[in-house]
């Protein structure tokens, strides 16, 4: 098996030991992406549709970076603070991805890294 790194600047650094994504064969498993501005490294502002959009925005810059697109995930996992906020991710994600949706994994966490209110990672068929 192949596996090597992927790394696009259009998304926020990792801030651990940890890679924005690994490709296997042709298979793209990116780490969650928070809702951070790649230039300036911090947290958007905003409501939580900006952040949600961040979110989606950062998986989309990693999947090009491999030659990929984000409409080709297979199953994305979404980390929320607040289920609450699950209407917004349904409503954004429907912006970013078409039918078929990918499997999917809503669920509500006591807390994410940097005081984040939302995450996903996803894996894409390349």
């Amino acid at each position: 098996m192949s596996r090597e790194a992927v790394h696009s600047e259009a998304a926020p650094a990792a801030i651990g030991t940890y890679s924005q994504a690994i490709r296997a064969n042709d298979t793209l498993y990116v780490s969650g992406q928070l809702p951070m501005d790649p230039t300036t490294g911090e947290l958007v502002q905003g409501e939580i549709e900006v952040h949600i959009r961040q979110v989606f925005t950062n998986l989309t810059a990693i999947a090009e970076a491999a030659g990929g697109r984000l409409n080709d995930a297979v199953k994305i996992n979404v980390y929320l603070t607040d289920l609450g906020h699950f209407a917004a991710v349904n409503k954004i994600m429907a912006e970013y991805l078409q039918a078929p949706y990918p499997a999917r994994a809503a669920v509500q966490v006591a807390a994410l890294p940097r005081g984040a209110a939302v995450e996903a990672d996803a894996i894409i068929a390349l």
